[in-house]
């Protein structure tokens, strides 16, 4: 019986230390697993790093990545989560020509509905901010589309846990040690 492929958060708590990238990245080459986003910051605690990487894998797979991480010397602790279990986002910018902004007023009614934002305006371009699932972007990118993107970039998932996570006092304890 096969597994079903299913979309998963994995959580990497790690140490910042260099070269941990790209061990991270050469698991999942081993493996054929393409990377669908990642993203990397400072954790809630301080000298804690978190990876939030996105792949479509199935659970078993899923277990076997997170134990082959904390493996890894630098790394703390791994989760993996479904979609169901995370609240999750991603953001984008576009840069669109100024004077479609004033001369297209569709333009102006699609950037009200779906709640994004202008952050910035001059002679040459604006840019707008958008927050939200990957579907809410890339329908806001279709549309925009239409009229013409200068330049367009999206970010990685950032994603929390609905559940509540021991995790913070247990990486308090690792980072006081």
């Amino acid at each position: 019986m096969n597994e079903e492929i299913n979309t998963f958060t994995i959580s990497i708590y790690t140490e910042n230390n260099i070269g941990l990238l790209n061990r991270i990245s050469a698991i999942f080459q081993r493996r054929h697993i393409n990377i669908e986003s990642l993203t990397t910051s400072q954790s809630e605690v301080e000298n804690v790093n978190r990876f939030v990487i996105v792949v479509n894998i199935t659970e078993t797979q899923a277990i076997k990545i997170v134990k082959q991480f904390e493996k890894q010397i630098e790394v703390i602790r791994a989760y993996y989560h479904t979609d169901e279990e995370t609240i999750y986002q991603e953001s984008c910018m576009f840069k669109v020509k100024s004077e479609l902004l004033f001369d297209e007023p569709q333009i102006q009614n699609r950037i009200k509905e779906s709640n994004a934002r202008i952050v910035t305006v001059n002679k040459a371009f604006f840019v707008i901010e958008k927050s939200g699932r990957r579907q809410e972007i890339e329908l806001l990118h279709r549309e925009l589309s239409v009229f013409g993107i200068m330049q367009f970039v999206r970010s990685g998932r950032i994603a929390i846990t609905k559940d509540e996570m021991k995790v913070t006092e247990m990486l308090v304890a690792f980072n006081n040690q």
